[in-house]
């Protein structure tokens, strides 16, 4: 028999048990007021405790005992509380001492890895050795915290160990040795496949069809969380990974905490939901916002809280007395950040269907906090594949930025990138060398960015953005050598060269593909103990998860007189992924989404985005449309819009940050006042 007291029962919630009829025959239903002042006792039944498929329960009341049963004990479980502290390497570490005071936590996620961070974690290893995690994690971020975070008994999840995971691990335990603090840390390696690039030579890339490259600079698995939850079984406090899906390290504690399998999908779909809103930190809670004049105090930014219950639904809120906005528009908005088709987001644990997801009214919860409850989230099977991000070396880029004052300031700057161009290429065909044909110009202040939307008014200040790339080093140095030259033999009010010369700097490509989850086994390390783990492969194809995007056009109802800006009738948020961009929009009344729908078609938006595809590609082919009608949303997805993407892209906006702040400005013409839609 186990004895559990009354401290057992702030782990769980609307109890309710009716006596067994062999029991006293009592036959009423007992609420947890019965149990607030009683210790009970409880015999283990199938499966472990908490979270077994029976428990038998014999409850001392003042008169008889009453034996209960229940068969599913894991539904009455508390919320398992989740705070994301990072969204990406290079977020303020101040956000991990906000949520460990403020959020009555049960975990902390912090993420930081991208496809490129994994490249350059890659060259910092090579170097050396006992690198290639990110050391922020350890020094600014989760060390100086590690004493509260183990008093509060709050585990925490983090990709940090980036290819180096082990490393990782050691450092913080050196930091908690110091700090003399115990802690269990456990490690999950695996992911990184750069030794084993030949076994994956016929990769085929997801977009172009081209094999993996013979020379990968970086070669990583985006792995589940099924490898993560068995470290926490076996005890750690910390669990370290490689590059696993931002959204499993919010899964993993989740499914723990509740005993949920991994194949129990809708309760998977909705924490994966959880995790995809946590993933980038404070874009949930105000960040990156539409409507970015209601955020409160931008220096004290409020970072995500997810409370997951038994179900999967889940409750979205920030620290008290923080910053930033927590709003049914701001959940949604990350809802759809870097999103494709949301009737299949594919996972490495499951693929979630988001069509059906509804985000709530801010309102108050049980804790007192206020919350944005998100619900509907539908689960798939798995694939039988993992995605895999293999980055490689196309040459080199530099970038100059010149601040420019004075009147006729765009013109000027676009002088000075003319010249600066032809005397390059005119010293580079002297020493045989080919010439620079990549490049970018773009005046910041004209508007260039908007093309035929730019508003033509003459700034007296302007900044050249001139960003070059060449498959020689040498060429991209000479341009580095050359482009100070206008300070004293160019045009007038060249203020300042930002950074002065720009160095030369690796072009890292993007390949996707697909691998066979066989084919990739992780470890899990806690401690002295080693096992290896091969995560469930489904029987489903990645294939059958790519669906055509119905678009159906029609010629806008003539409703009336007004034109509005789409600004007006929703919130958007853009992201990227590689070379395409998304432009999520959602309506800001559920009534306008057909509005939307009619008006805001793919070919509309393919028109109005047309300058931001490369001169031989047709925008008409490259605009997708998804509906999203849980939220009142619409999807866009635009491929071949980011000149390359990531560091391969020479455009200032290489990830499309400001896709969906350009269309707010797009017009929805014969439509009543708005007061009368």
């Amino acid at each position: 028999m186990l004895l559990v007291r009354k401290s057992f029962f702030r782990s769980y919630h609307s109890w309710s048990f009716k006596p067994l009829q062999d029991s006293y025959n009592a036959g009423k239903v007992f609420s947890s007021s019965h149990f607030s002042r009683r210790a009970i006792s409880v015999r283990r039944g199938v499966g472990s405790f908490p979270g077994s498929s029976s428990v038998m329960l014999k409850v001392g009341f003042l008169n008889a005992p009453q034996i209960c049963h229940y068969s599913n004990f894991s539904q009455f479980k508390k919320p398992c509380k989740i705070g994301c502290a990072s969204g990406f390497w290079g977020d303020t570490p101040t956000a991990v001492e906000q949520l460990v005071r403020g959020g009555s936590l049960d975990y902390l996620i912090l993420d930081y890895l991208s496809e490129i961070t994994m490249s350059l974690l890659t060259a910092a290893k090579a170097k050396n050795p006992q690198l290639g995690y990110a050391p922020d994690f350890v020094l600014h971020a989760v060390g100086p915290q590690l004493k509260n975070i183990k008093d509060q008994g709050i585990r925490v999840i983090s990709n940090a160990g980036g290819i180096n995971p082990a490393a990782c691990a050691a450092a913080l335990q050196t930091a908690a040795l110091k700090a003399g603090i115990d802690i269990k840390v456990g490690v999950v390696t695996g992911d990184d496949l750069l030794s084993q690039v030949h076994t994956f030579a016929d990769a085929q890339d997801l977009t172009t069809g081209e094999p993996m490259p013979a020379k990968p600079h970086s070669i990583n698995a985006y792995t589940g969380a099924g490898a993560i939850v068995r470290a926490l079984e076996l005890g750690a406090d910390v669990v370290i990974t490689g590059r696993c899906a931002d959204s499993a390290m919010a899964l993993a504690p989740a499914a723990f905490h509740h005993g949920w399998k991994l194949s129990s999908l809708q309760e998977a779909a909705g924490a994966s939901v959880a995790g995809h809103l946590l993933e980038c930190g404070a874009q949930a809670t105000g960040g990156n916002h539409t409507d970015w004049r209601l955020v409160q105090d931008w220096h004290n930014m409020g970072f995500p809280i997810a409370s997951v219950s038994s179900d999967g639904a889940c409750v979205i809120s920030k620290p008290a007395g923080s910053g930033g906005l927590l709003s049914r528009g701001t959940v949604c908005e990350q809802l759809l950040y870097e999103i494709g088709d949301p009737r299949s987001y594919v996972l490495p644990d499951l693929a979630v269907d988001i069509t059906g997801v509804t985000v709530g009214e801010p309102q108050l919860e049980d804790d007192g906090q206020m919350g944005v409850r998100v619900t509907g989230a539908r689960g798939k099977p798995p694939t039988d594949t993992y995605k895999v991000g293999a980055t490689y070396l196309s040459g080199f880029k530099a970038t100059a930025v010149c601040v420019i004052g004075g009147p006729y300031a765009a013109e000027k700057g676009r002088i000075t990138a003319q010249a600066t161009l032809e005397r390059v290429n005119r010293l580079l065909r002297t020493a045989g060398v080919a010439p620079i044909t990549q490049y970018h110009v773009q005046m910041i202040g004209a508007e260039d960015s908007y093309g035929p939307h730019a508003r033509a008014v003459e700034s007296r200040e302007s900044v050249l953005w001139l960003s070059v790339q060449h498959a020689a080093r040498r060429a991209v140095e000479v341009f580095s050598m050359e482009v100070a030259a206008a300070g004293t033999g160019g045009v007038p009010g060249l203020m300042a060269l930002v950074g002065g010369r720009p160095k030369p700097t690796p072009v890292l490509k993007l390949h996707s593909s697909l691998v066979k989850k066989v084919d990739v086994p992780l470890t899990v390390t806690v401690g002295d103990h080693s096992e290896e783990y091969c995560e469930a492969a489904g029987g489903v194809r990645y294939s059958a998860y790519c669906l055509d995007s119905p678009d159906a056009s029609q010629a806008p109802t003539v409703l009336g007189d007004c034109t509005h800006r789409l600004e007006s009738l929703a919130y958007t948020r853009s992201g990227d992924k590689g070379d395409s961009c998304n432009i999520g929009v959602v309506a800001r009344r559920p009534e306008w989404l057909p509005l939307l729908q009619e008006r805001l078609t793919a070919a509309a938006v393919a028109r109005y985005m047309q300058h931001v595809f490369p001169p031989h590609v047709d925008p008409l082919l490259c605009v997708k449309r998804y509906e999203v009608p849980g939220i009142g949303g619409l999807n866009f997805v635009l491929d071949q819009s980011l000149g390359g993407g990531g560091v391969a892209s020479l455009r200032p906006d290489a990830q499309g940050k400001a896709y969906g702040q350009m269309l707010l400005d797009f017009s929805l013409e014969h439509l009543p006042p708005l007061d009368r839609l």
